[in-house]
């Protein structure tokens, strides 16, 4: 069966694969432009995102805002989402079976969206989409090939706000995924 954008929005919104559906406010699908080269990945909906149901909104949003103007970037030039589409209750890390749950999900967004680059906000999201033992703190900025991709990750926005020396090295990473975005266009 060939899915759409808005049948994979009309189950996203409907699940209730995992426990997380019966603490969530709003599912969070992802958002952003349909046809964008430039595809974020974060582990999870926060707390704000929860209660809007909208991808990176509140403190998190904004200093990923502020980085995309830093960088020449346009959120309505991008695609963004979660490996999860709820939240998980006090922020914790993604839990194997809600992973699970929700990658089907992540797997349609991404094949409709036919992204050039796929960008990782923070460790969770690298260790499932790009390696098991990857480590932020090493490894941010550095890129993997698979298929058709060119992967990267950088530091999720809330590691920003926990210490904000880690925006100029989110910045330099974003400048280099800027680049390559140039170079795959």
């Amino acid at each position: 069966m060939q899915y759409t954008w808005n049948d994979i929005e009309q189950h996203v919104n409907t699940c209730m694969h995992c426990p997380l559906s019966q603490s969530r406010h709003y599912p969070v699908m992802g958002r952003g432009d349909h046809q964008a080269k430039l595809m974020l990945i974060a582990e999870a909906p926060g707390g704000q995102e929860d209660i809007q149901g909208l991808p990176f909104v509140g403190p998190s949003g904004e200093i990923l805002d502020r980085l995309f103007k830093d960088c020449g970037l346009s959120r309505e030039k991008i695609y963004l989402t979660n490996i999860l589409k709820c939240h998980p209750p006090g922020n914790r890390d993604p839990r194997e079976e809600e992973i699970k749950a929700c990658l089907p999900y992540l797997k349609y967004e991404t094949y409709l969206l036919k992204p050039r680059i796929i960008v990782c906000l923070g460790r969770v999201a690298a260790q499932r989409i790009i390696s098991p033992d990857f480590r932020i703190t090493r490894q941010h900025g550095t890129w993997t090939y698979r298929k058709n991709y060119a992967l990267t990750a950088t530091y999720h926005p809330s590691a920003i706000l926990r210490d904000a020396s880690n925006y100029e090295l989110a910045k330099a990473d974003f400048l280099e995924i800027v680049k390559k975005l140039k170079e795959e266009l």
